[in-house]
C-alpha cells in the first residue's frame, strides 16, 4: 500500500487536508470517504488497509472545521458549501485515477451528506455505500436547546455547542470509545447553523429518498444510539427498491468498521462494490 498526501482548495479559500491510499495492484475501483461529525480520516487507516486489500484506491479529506483542515471546528457556512467540497474532492480524486469505477461512502454525519449529495447534486459515480447516517439524533432535540439553536442561527451563527457524543455508544469495543477520547484531532463541537442545518438536511433527505436513480449499499446498527435507526428504515422504505440494498445488523453500535465483526460488515461492502463496478 502506497500512501499520498494533498491539499485542496475550497471556493472560499480553505485549505483541507486530504490522503489517498493505494493498493499495490492495479486498482479495480475508487472509493472516496466523508467522515463523521467531530474526527478525521486518521480514524479510517484500517479501514483503508481494508479497501487496498480488496484492490480499491481509498481517497479522504478532512472536512471542513475538522482534523487538518482549515476552518472553525464543527462549523460549515451551509450544505451547498458541503457538497461543492465533495465535488473538490471526487473532481481531485477521480482526475488522479481517470477510467476508474468511482463511488461515494459516507458515515454517519458524512452519511447524510452523501445522501444529500446524491439526491441533489449531478455525479458521474458508480454508486454509494452509507454507514448510520445522520438523518436525526436518536432522542428529539430539547425544546431550550434547539430554541437556543434557532436565536443563535439568526444573531451568531458560529455559535457554538458541545454535540454531546457518547463515545461509549461507537462500537461494543469498548477500546474505540477510550482512543477516541484520547485523540487529540477529535473535538466535541457543532455550531449553531451547521447544527439546524443538519436537522433540517435529515428531513429533506427522507421526504426525497424515491429521486435517489443510482445504487447504493445502506447499513445500519440496530442499537446505534448516536443516530436514529428508525429514521434510517424510513429512509430505506421510501427509496426506490431497484437501487437501494438496506441491511441492518442486530445489535451493532454506530461505527460499524469499528464494531468487532467488522470484517463482516467490511466483505459485504466489498461483495456489493464488486457486483457495481460495471
Amino acid at each position: 500500500m502506497h500512501i499520498d498526501e494533498l491539499t485542496l482548495t475550497t471556493k472560499d479559500g480553505l485549505k483541507l487536508y486530504a490522503k489517498e491510499w493505494l493498493p499495490d495492484l492495479e486498482p479495480k475501483g475508487l472509493v472516496m470517504l466523508i467522515h463523521g461529525l467531530g474526527e478525521h480520516i486518521g480514524r479510517y487507516e484500517h479501514v483503508a488497509k481494508a479497501y487496498t486489500d480488496a484492490g480499491f484506491v481509498f481517497f479522504g479529506y478532512d472536512l471542513r472545521g475538522h482534523g487538518k483542515s482549515e476552518g472553525l471546528r464543527g462549523d460549515a457556512p451551509s450544505f451547498d458549501q458541503l457538497m461543492s467540497d465533495i465535488d473538490l474532492a471526487l473532481h481531485t480524486a477521480e482526475g488522479r485515477h481517470p477510467g476508474l469505477p468511482a463511488f461515494l461512502y459516507g458515515h454517519s454525519f458524512g452519511g447524510a451528506q452523501v445522501l444529500y449529495y446524491a439526491e441533489n447534486c449531478q455525479n458521474n459515480l458508480h454508486g454509494f455505500i452509507v454507514t448510520s447516517p445522520g438523518l436525526a439524533p436518536t432522542e428529539p432535540v430539547p425544546l431550550p436547546k434547539y430554541l437556543l439553536g434557532k436565536v443563535m442561527y439568526a444573531l451568531m451563527p458560529t455559535f457554538r455547542m458541545a454535540s454531546a457524543l457518547d463515545a461509549d455508544g461507537l462500537s461494543r469495543d469498548a477500546s474505540v470509545g477510550k482512543k477516541y477520547l484520547a485523540d487529540p484531532m477529535v473535538h466535541p463541537y457543532i455550531t449553531a447553523r451547521l447544527g439546524l442545518d443538519l436537522l433540517n438536511a435529515g428531513k429533506s433527505i427522507i421526504e426525497k429518498a424515491g429521486s435517489i436513480h443510482e445504487p447504493f449499499l445502506l447499513l445500519q446498527g440496530t442499537d446505534d444510539r448516536l443516530t436514529n435507526p428508525p429514521k434510517t428504515a424510513e429512509f430505506a422504505s421510501k427509496a426506490p427498491k431497484e437501487f437501494i440494498t438496506y441491511q441492518v445488523f442486530p445489535g451493532f453500535y454506530h461505527e460499524l468498521h469499528n464494531e468487532p465483526q467488522k470484517d463482516e460488515v467490511f466483505s459485504i461492502m466489498f461483495a456489493w462494490l464488486d457486483k457495481h463496478l460495471n
